[in-house]
């Protein structure tokens, strides 16, 4: 069953994701209901469609398996390397 539900959202957050919907020929409740329904049925990574961006983004990042990842500091590093380097 569905039901109404009323958003409060910036103006410019809602055009670009009509834009968006409209370029994957999806209504804007359908993204909404799915990212919604995600998020609350746990749905794992692998379930979830990724976007062409993301995908050419996966593996570039390795994690170390010793388990200490420091995110701030790996982003720093890699800041200094770009820009000092």
């Amino acid at each position: 069953m569905s039901t109404k539900l009323t958003l409060t959202l910036e103006k410019e957050v809602i055009e670009k994701a009509k834009e968006y919907a409209h370029e994957q020929k999806r209504s804007l409740s359908n993204l909404i209901e799915e990212y919604l329904r995600s998020i609350t049925e746990g749905k794992e990574a692998k379930d979830i469609e990724l976007t062409p961006l993301v995908k050419s983004l996966k593996g570039s990042v390795k994690i170390p398996e010793s388990g200490s990842f420091d995110e701030k500091q790996i982003l720093e590093d890699e800041l200094i390397k770009k820009y000092l380097g």
